[in-house]
Order: structure tokens, then sequence, then C-alpha cells
């Protein structure tokens, strides 16, 4: 079983309350917009990263961290990107080839928005974390934890901080 911590949208912010979590997980992974890389390396510190760029992000960043990250996690193949839509009106930089070759697991960020949805049609499951970061709109900052076991994706939590 792997337990892992799901966030996105830091925009720079990282404090001891988002690396609590941080301890707590075998993985972190992060959709994207880190803002600084002084984010990534506190969690790397910690814990195994894996991550990808937002659109926010400077040459630094894209220099460390893809576009689109796939990889299998157990037996889950799971890709993470930033800007991917939702079910099932998905990015047309991703539509194609989401439809050609779904993920298990599909992972964006962006919008500031927690959602966690099925695609039926594609057999995958959509997470986007919302914003752990204080920059934005969001009024609640939240990420997410769960685990994967073999091909199960299982005990998903929000985690909310005030902002």
């Amino acid at each position: 079983m792997t337990k892992i911590l799901l966030l996105s949208d830091t925009h720079s912010y990282v404090d001891k309350d988002i690396l609590k979590y941080v301890k707590q997980a075998d993985e972190v992974w992060h959709a994207g917009d880190i803002g600084d890389l002084k984010v990534t390396d506190a969690i790397k510190a910690i814990k195994p990263l894996r991550g990808v760029y937002g659109n926010i992000d400077n040459t630094e960043i894209r220099s460390e961290f893809p576009e689109h990250n796939r990889f299998k996690c157990e037996e889950v193949d799971v890709w993470i990107t930033h800007i991917g839509g939702y079910p099932p009106k998905y990015n047309m930089r991703v539509s194609e080839m989401i439809k050609l070759n779904p993920p298990r697991l599909f992972i964006c960020g962006h919008s500031h928005i927690l959602k966690v949805m099925p695609d039926k049609k594609l057999n995958l499951l959509h997470m986007n974390p919302g914003a752990v970061g204080k920059h934005g709109f969001h009024k609640v900052r939240t990420m997410l934890r769960f685990t994967i076991e073999g091909k199960k994706i299982d005990n998903l939590e929000v985690i909310e901080f005030k902002r």
C-alpha cells in the first residue's frame, strides 16, 4: 500500500502544516503552479516527490519538472498535468491523448477548485486537489490524501486549512 499526498497551486507557499502531512505520506504528488523551488525542495527533503510545472512556473521550475508526468504507482496508471479540464470536457491539449490512451487516475490542478469525479466512459478517476497556497480566489486551502493498493484507489480524504 502506498500513501499519497496530492497538492497543487502552492504559488510559492509551504508551511509546517503542509509539511506535517508530507511526513505522513509515502509519496507526494504536486499538480503544478509550484511558484518557487523552495516549496518542492522542502517536500523532497522529507519524502519522494513527483510533479509537473504549471502556467505560472518559471524556466527554472520547468527545467526540473515536466508538463506531463505519466507513471505507474503499484498497478495504477497515473497521469498528472496542470491544465487538464474535467470529465468529459478535457482541455484541448490532453483531450485526444486521454481518449486514445486513458490512465486509471487523471490528476490536474489550475482551477483552485477541489473535485474528485469518475469518468465512466473512459473508466478513469479524475482528481483536482484544489489549491493549498494562499494566492487565488479560493476561500479554503485544500489537499487530498489517499492510498493505492494494487489496482485499488482508496481511503480518500480532503485536508482543509483556513486561508
